[in-house]
């Protein structure tokens, strides 16, 4: 792929539309209003506080990564949204309970002014909890066409020039791709027929790409992950990136199976407890749904290890994942990880983390920086699936037949390089023969 022979400039509004305004949309909304108003700091945003080496490391060119690439700016931001609740964002971010009253009451007035737009829901997909503001359409392909609407009527209303969706819903049921996944036309006829493998994830990223909208998938829904919205991705020059935002518990598996394995130590178990209230923890007691995430945090060690290329060391890797929902602990997660590790000659080692991590304030900056980079990929005419996002999802999307890189360190090299590729400055591999030379 050539690189960008020009990135449109960044002009006008962007306009972020999330389906799903609980706990992760409103953290990271009143997040964003926080920091313009002088209020808080965007920690954990790579896209605000982080830099990038650029030429040698004797050249001392370390620019912030917002003032190398032509981002967006905070300033220039609007919200929309969609739920299945009425509640403003300011009235779901109180009942999420993320942010304190403190921090709240300095984004109230601007947070009640957020309505949410009505949902396309489906209870078999997500089915222990309901609401009263959804869609009534005859058929799957109704919602999709409304999705369609709101998203024009809402570009006109802001005035953005520009719009990102990004999914911040519920996790749905587990769904393997189909036929009915295989192709635009049919997947636009199984709408048509209400088809039970249509989840509503599907729907909004359907409707995000049709209409030229960049889209992120931040729960391990199929979602964009399937032939049929790829090929349309494709043919409507629309970025995508997914799946599932990389919060708590993966995020320091993606951190330490890279160590183990860099330095050869053997792994014998990896047992990973959750225990989570909120929404998200509620809607993950449901078999389906759970074993979504099942799915989407089993996958990073099995790809990290590689197995069949060390079989005396991971062959015989027992990994198992539990999550519980617990209301009292609220959005701060707790994950727990017993570790069994081995090193010389075969002995025994064990590692314990105990990550009490407030789950929406981890995943707030990571929506930021991906609404911010997808633009900036839109505007750069990086048409499909954005691998080089991968450092954001627990289970990245990739080109078929291609298998994922989850080591985290490759993931930050894989987006900073591209960042340099972007703008024509030569990529950094970390040799440093030329010092000594």
């Amino acid at each position: 792929m050539e690189k960008p022979s020009r990135i449109a400039p960044a002009k006008g509004k962007l306009g972020i539309l999330l389906p799903g305004m609980g706990a992760v949309s409103t953290t990271f909304m009143a997040g964003v209003e926080l920091v313009r108003k002088g209020k808080a700091r965007p920690v954990g945003s790579l896209t605000q506080l982080g830099t990038i080496r650029l030429g040698k490391r004797t050249d001392g060119r370390t620019p912030k990564i917002g003032e190398f690439v032509p981002l967006a700016e905070l300033k220039d931001i609007v919200f929309g949204g969609w739920d299945i609740f009425n509640d403003n964002a300011y009235q779901s971010a109180a009942n999420a309970g993320v942010l304190n009253l403190q921090d709240l009451a300095k984004v109230k007035g601007f947070l009640s002014q957020i309505k949410p737009m009505k949902a396309a829901f489906d209870h078999n997909f997500v089915k222990l909890i309901d609401g009263p503001n959804i869609k009534k359409g005859k058929n799957k392909y109704e919602w999709a066409l409304e999705i369609k609407d709101d998203i024009a009527k809402f570009r006109k209303s802001s005035r953005a020039t520009r719009l990102v969706t990004c999914w911040c819903g519920s996790t749905e049921s587990f769904l393997k791709p189909s036929e009915v996944h295989s192709t635009p036309e049919k997947f636009v006829a199984a709408m048509k027929k209400n088809h039970p493998a249509i989840a509503p994830s599907m729907l909004y990223a359907w409707a995000s790409v049709t209409s030229g909208v960049p889209y992120a998938n931040g729960a391990p829904n199929l979602s964009v992950d399937i032939p049929a919205i790829q090929k349309l991705a494709h043919d409507n020059n629309v970025a995508i990136a997914g799946k599932d935002f990389k919060t708590g518990q993966t995020l320091m598996k993606t951190v330490l199976a890279p160590a183990f394995k860099a330095r050869m130590l053997g792994l014998e178990g990896w047992f990973s407890t959750n225990i989570l209230g909120n929404r998200d923890g509620e809607v993950l007691e449901d078999p389906g749904s759970f074993k979504s995430k099942e799915q989407s945090k089993l996958g990073a060690l099995e790809y990290i290890l590689q197995p069949e290329l060390y079989p005396e060391l991971y062959s015989k890797m027992y990994h198992k994942v539990r999550i519980n929902y617990y209301p009292p602990r609220g959005d701060n997660k707790e994950g727990w990880d017993n570790i069994d590790i081995f090193g010389w000659l075969g002995y025994p080692m064990q590692i314990k983390v105990d990550f009490l991590c407030r789950d929406s304030i981890l995943a707030a900056p990571i929506v930021l920086d991906l609404v911010l980079f997808l633009d900036l990929a839109q505007r750069a005419g990086m048409r499909g699936i954005q691998e080089w996002l991968s450092f954001y999802f627990k289970s990245p999307m990739t080109a078929p037949g291609l298998y994922p890189e989850h080591d985290l360190f490759i993931q930050s090299m894989k987006l900073k390089n591209t960042l340099r590729w972007m703008m024509g400055e030569d990529l950094i591999t970390h040799l440093g023969q030329e010092y000594y030379d």
